[in-house]
């Protein structure tokens, strides 16, 4: 990432020791160490690219080696051949000379036995430190995990062992805590990193430089200047045949708990004492203890039907998905209100807002501000917004008031505009998993969910859930391609936000 932002090129080196300047952790790490990066269920996609990526623009160590692990028979000649249509570089054949493949099961000790024999047979494998991936299904967690600290972890003398788990960290309350429990009595809480992956999406990792890097900010981010937050995720295809996965979470527990909440907590946090992984989650932690359970009076569901007008998978309902129950109540479409109860934020609502099968694919933060006191304007005069935009087309923009050009004297809507793809053209912004991966390497916490982190989130989300279930609550039916039930809009608009329907962006940077 640094490599390639620097107007001069870095060294491997160097850019090892840049980042661990910025992240100010893991002062024992050495870039020529030999590591080896295990992936548990070596046929997920995201890790394995990522991976790649990483090594191909010489962000891993020099002597690092990959290892797949999983229950299918594959070979490495197999997942070459496969991979090679899509992957053209030169350093590929040295990749693939990297990598290992084993098959084995997730419960049998002596399956780990072998894998552990196998990283000792890797060059400097004796040596190494450890990264284990999971990227496995909740069910396997803790007989993976398990066989992991019994039979793979390098002596603590020799090298250092790190965990990476994947989301869902359980289903409430009980199930996390039960599973918080079981990984501590493994492992140390700076050897575990659960990954949200929306914490390394750049507009997500921007909103603490925006906060607390300007100025310009920092007096107006509290309820005196604010008068709602909206936070959004938004996307325009339905489940398309993995509904039966999806079903078992619903949106809440896919996007709202954990990626919506995980913004929420960085626009609101105060300014921690440094960036330090620690100093950084203990002021999320702050925040979330200040958020009461919601309430499903706060709350509308809906669940997406077919659009007769749509072309494709538009015509399809979310019950028309085989892999559905067909009485299924399980909503595809939330808003919730939450209220931070604390000085900066007493009375400003917090409006997450998620769902598939709508009319646009977006992820977003809204700040929208109070009303400008004595207006001269005979009410001409909108809100002032400040919006990130993490996805698509990373953008950080600001609506404002600017007198209409010509003659009169008449304000209209304009924006104060920072689109990426147009401020930074020559810069390839790094996928998610590829910078929280880096991460691992450098022993950087400051963007991974620490374990009294999750239990706040789910302690704000448990009750609703449990009501949800227990009642039976039918969500709402919306037209695929929509934005979700006017319901939805009617509660934002209930606890304050205004939209006026009236601002047009223009594109400046079109060429």
């Amino acid at each position: 990432q640094i490599a390639k932002m620097s107007s001069l090129p870095l060294s491997r080196s160097e850019v090892f020791g840049q980042l661990r300047k910025e992240l100010h952790e893991d002062k024992e790490f050495h870039q020529s160490d030999v590591h080896v990066f295990v992936i548990m269920g070596a046929s997920v996609r995201d890790p394995q690219r990522c991976v790649w990526w990483l090594f191909r623009d010489g962000l891993l160590p020099e002597q690092t080696y990959f290892v797949g692990y999983a229950r299918s028979a594959l070979t490495i000649e197999g997942i070459r051949t496969a991979c090679l249509p899509y992957l053209k570089a030169e350093r590929l054949s040295v990749f693939f000379s990297r990598n290992t493949y084993l098959s084995g099961s997730y419960s049998e000790g002596d399956s780990f036995s072998h894998l552990h024999s196998h990283i000792l047979s890797l060059p400097g494998g004796n040596m190494a430190n450890r990264l284990f991936y999971l990227a496995l299904p909740p069910s396997v967690y803790h007989d993976v995990t398990r066989n992991i600290r019994n039979h793979c972890m390098s002596a603590k003398s020799v090298g250092w062992n790190r965990v990476i788990v994947e989301k869902p960290f359980g289903r409430d309350l009980q199930s996390s805590e039960e599973l918080s429990a079981h990984l501590s009595a493994l492992f140390t809480e700076d050897q575990i990193y659960r990954i949200d992956h929306y914490l390394g999406k750049e507009m997500v990792q921007n909103l603490m430089v925006l906060r607390f890097g300007n100025r310009i900010f920092g007096p107006i981010w509290n309820r005196d200047s604010v008068a709602c937050v909206v936070l959004t995720f938004k996307e325009p295809f339905g489940t398309q045949g993995r509904g039966g996965y999806f079903d078992d979470f619903g949106i809440i527990r896919d996007v709202m708990q954990n990626h919506l909440l995980q913004m929420l907590s960085l626009v609101a946090m105060e300014k921690p004492a440094s960036t330090s992984s620690d100093d950084v989650r203990n002021e999320k932690v702050k925040v979330l203890k200040c958020i009461a359970p919601v309430s499903l009076s706060d709350v509308v569901l809906g669940q997406y039907v077919g659009n007769p007008q749509g072309e494709g998978d538009a015509k399809l309902a979310y019950l028309d998905d085989p892999t559905v129950p067909k009485e299924s109540r399980t909503a595809t479409f939330a808003t919730a209100v939450l209220y931070v109860h604390n000085e900066r934020w007493e009375g400003v609502p917090f409006v997450l807002r998620c769902g598939k099968a709508l009319n646009e694919r977006k992820a977003e933060v809204r700040l929208q501000f109070t009303d400008v006191p004595g207006d001269i304007f005979a009410g001409h005069c909108r809100r002032n917004e400040l919006v990130v935009r993490v996805q698509p087309n990373e953008a950080v923009y600001a609506k404002m008031m600017s007198k209409k050009p010509g003659m009169y004297f008449s304000p209209e809507e304009t924006e104060l505009d920072l689109t990426y793809r147009s401020r930074y053209r020559d810069v390839k912004l790094p996928d998610a998993y590829e910078r929280l991966i880096l991460d691992v390497f450098c022993g950087s916490q400051m963007h991974f969910v620490r374990s009294d982190e999750l239990r706040e989130a789910w302690r704000i989300f448990t009750p609703l859930l449990h009501q949800i279930e227990q009642e039976k609550v039918s969500p709402i039916p919306y037209t695929y391609g929509s934005r979700g039930p006017p319901e939805a809009d009617n509660l934002s608009k209930k606890v304050g936000f205004r939209y006026e329907g009236t601002y047009k962006w223009v594109n400046p940077h079109r060429l």
